[in-house]
């Protein structure tokens, strides 16, 4: 890129593990997106560095294996009936029924409904990804990661509200709120150290707020914090959400509820 030529913006969604790897370092080094789960844990949440949340997690361990049954002389009729082709009862013969075939009759009906395989993340994940992926599928993606120049640069986490306890808890202090339809909310902005001022928490921001209105909801809700320092805030500031045309809907000393009407 030239000097003064604008910087190529591209904003990727966090779905699987070569998204996740494009999270963007927070500009506080204490704290990490990548095991940050304060929005998701409204009790014990933090979003200090926690290694073994950023390294994968180790494979499930495979179920012991059953210890074999001692020989017992009265199974043998009921071990003859298991292998019974006919019998339907459970056994290991069991839906085994020659008439009709060895295949699900449904397995090659074209008129039969089929459901394409929802996406997901393994189970030996990061565990911030597994939090990041619970509605793929069902509402779509969590998070957000803004490259300027191939670059990550900035960094947002969203979604339902019933997806963040913490944001729940706050909003339970404004029973004046709305509460039918339920807001999508945006838990966390943050742009890199090296990135601020470009404008790319805006523009992410609002590529957020288009993606949420087409996924049908009304409104989106933040809850910055007053009073503590730039960069130990995951929610910005009531200048900045106002910047980017949200409201103040819940006025607070501490913990304001800021808005925006999508439809």
């Amino acid at each position: 890129m030239s000097p003064g030529e604008p910087a190529r913006i591209a904003i990727v969604d966090v779905t699987d593990e070569s998204t996740y790897a494009l999270l963007p370092p927070c500009a506080d080094p204490g704290f990490d997106h990548r095991s940050c789960d304060y929005w998701e844990d409204a009790d014990r949440g933090s979003k200090a560095i926690r290694i073994g949340w950023i390294e994968p997690g180790a494979a499930p361990a495979p179920a012991a294996p059953s210890r074999a049954a001692a020989a017992n002389p009265f199974l043998a009729d009921l071990e003859e009936r298991r292998s019974n082709p006919f019998d339907l009862g459970g056994g290991a013969g069991a839906g085994a029924n020659p008439l009709l075939g060895d295949d699900d009759p449904l397995t090659d009906n074209p008129f039969a409904p089929r459901r394409e395989p929802r996406p997901t993340v393994a189970d030996t994940a990061p565990r911030k990804l597994r939090l990041l992926a619970r509605g793929l599928g069902v509402a779509g993606c969590y998070a957000k990661v803004l490259l300027a120049d191939d670059v990550p640069a900035a960094y947002c986490q969203f979604g339902p509200l019933t997806a963040y306890p913490r944001a729940q808890r706050t909003r339970d202090l404004y029973p004046a709120l709305p509460d039918a339809p339920l807001p999508a909310v945006i838990t966390c902005i943050a742009s890199t150290a090296a990135a601020r001022g470009a404008g790319f928490a805006k523009a992410l921001v609002a590529a957020v707020c288009e993606d949420l209105e087409g996924r049908g909801f009304a409104a989106v809700e933040t809850y910055p914090e007053i009073g503590v320092r730039r960069d130990a805030t995951s929610a910005a500031t009531p200048a900045f959400w106002e910047s980017v045309g949200f409201v103040m809907a819940a006025p607070d000393e501490r913990f304001p509820v800021m808005r925006r009407e999508l439809v």
